[in-house]
């Protein structure tokens, strides 16, 4: 058993901060196992990484199985706090007084040996926020024990590793994603291969090409000089199907030489089956990173003061990784820039005035079947993009 404190930084699923997303969280990463000698209690490892805030938090949860395969999972723990569970993604979760039971999802009961499932729970607390040591996966403990995080969240007791163990892969490293591209096999400077132009729309002045002077990475990547108006549509699309892909993980670098204008600008295009091929999109408005659904031109966060305020711009003249969640069974959303949760682009079911909405008013989980990168405005906003280093996988990809 150990139990590692990383770097103070915001990871997945941080939820329910918006109205407090200025409150310093708490990553801890707690891993419980059984020793390998005592075979009986080896029934389950549980990596257990909290990001809280004032009064709420998450955990995310990656529960490996270590004993027979099992065609269905219950985890168990017990709190030593006052945490109450208000919601949970990727599987159920129940509590009475003190105790919890998650069961699965659908889609990710059937466990083998060695195998995991990621999912989480959002709760709230009010005086304290320990970690849960005593896991148990269908009765039989995990065994182990952990360590209580601190009280005050800003002030770790251990000294943050070198690489945090709930880092998902690096750059280099896609692990099993459908999509991995550096645009290293590009061999021209027209796309081709894996990626091909598109204009979904109309076609005009911008244009995609293949920069080898400009790169996150090795020594290419995918240029898009966009221009304004609607009919200049100008993106490079993936030949993978990602209909099969969910939860979908997404990661890219992306570097540009423009402000997000005040207009409606969108510089990643999905198309997705539930909205009958229309798009979801990730753009910007009002000089910052938002969602749209074409479907009904909802958008994510709701243009109002609110809402723009708790988005961010998209830095210019700089390589920046920005990576998003897509939950195709609920239809929760989440958004990174670098490590940073962008509140405003966090969609976890629960409406919130002035934010979300909007969004909310569609039930439909999206449904995502390619990749578009490049770039369409609806009035104004020329930019030049570069794009590298993509991938897209049914697990978090660290920048």
């Amino acid at each position: 058993m150990r139990t590692l404190v990383p770097r103070l930084r915001l990871r997945p699923w941080a939820g329910a901060a918006l109205a407090a997303f200025s409150a310093v969280g708490l990553l801890l990463y707690a891993v419980v196992s059984a020793p390998p000698s005592r075979a009986a209690d080896a029934a389950c490892r549980v990596d257990y990484t909290v990001n809280q805030w004032s009064g709420g938090y998450t955990a995310a949860l990656k529960l490996t199985n270590l004993g027979p395969a099992v065609s269905g999972w219950r985890l168990t723990w017990t709190y030593g706090g006052d945490q109450k569970v208000t919601s949970a993604w990727s599987a159920t979760a129940t509590q009475s007084g003190s105790a919890v039971t998650v069961t699965n999802a659908a889609w990710n009961g059937a466990l083998a040996t060695g195998g995991s499932a990621d999912f989480g729970v959002q709760g709230t607390f009010q005086s304290a926020n320990p970690t849960p040591t005593d896991f148990a996966l269908n009765g039989v403990a995990c065994g182990g024990t952990t360590t209580p995080s601190p009280t005050d969240p800003g002030t770790p007791t251990t000294p943050p590793p070198t690489t945090p163990p709930t880092t998902p892969p690096p750059s280099g490293d896609c692990g099993s994603a459908v999509v991995c591209s550096g645009f290293e096999d590009q061999s021209g400077s027209t796309p081709s291969g894996a990626w091909q132009f598109v204009a979904p729309d109309c076609q005009g002045a911008g244009t995609v090409t293949v920069d080898t002077a400009v790169a996150h990475t090795g020594g290419k990547s995918m240029r898009v000089d966009g221009k304004a108006g609607y009919c200049n549509h100008a993106f490079v699309a993936t030949t993978a199907s990602l209909a099969s892909v969910g939860p979908m993980y997404v990661r890219m670098w992306v570097r540009h030489t423009t402000a997000l204008p005040a207009a409606h600008v969108s510089f990643v295009s999905l198309p997705d089956s539930s909205q009958a091929g229309k798009a979801l999109r990730v753009g910007g408005q009002n000089g910052a990173l938002q969602w749209n659904r074409e479907i009904d031109d909802a958008t994510l966060p709701a243009q109002s003061p609110t809402g723009v305020a708790l988005s961010r711009p998209l830095p210019t003249g700089s390589w920046q990784c920005l990576r998003f969640m897509i939950n195709t069974s609920n239809g929760n959303l989440d958004t990174w820039l670098g490590d940073q949760q962008v509140p405003g682009l966090h969609q976890d079911g629960v409406p919130t005035a002035d934010i979300d909405q909007q969004w909310l008013s569609r039930t439909t989980p999206p449904r995502p079947t390619s990749l578009r990168l490049g770039w369409e405005s609806y009035g104004v906003g020329d930019d030049t993009l570069w794009f590298d280093d993509v991938a897209v996988g049914s697990s978090p990809i660290g920048c």
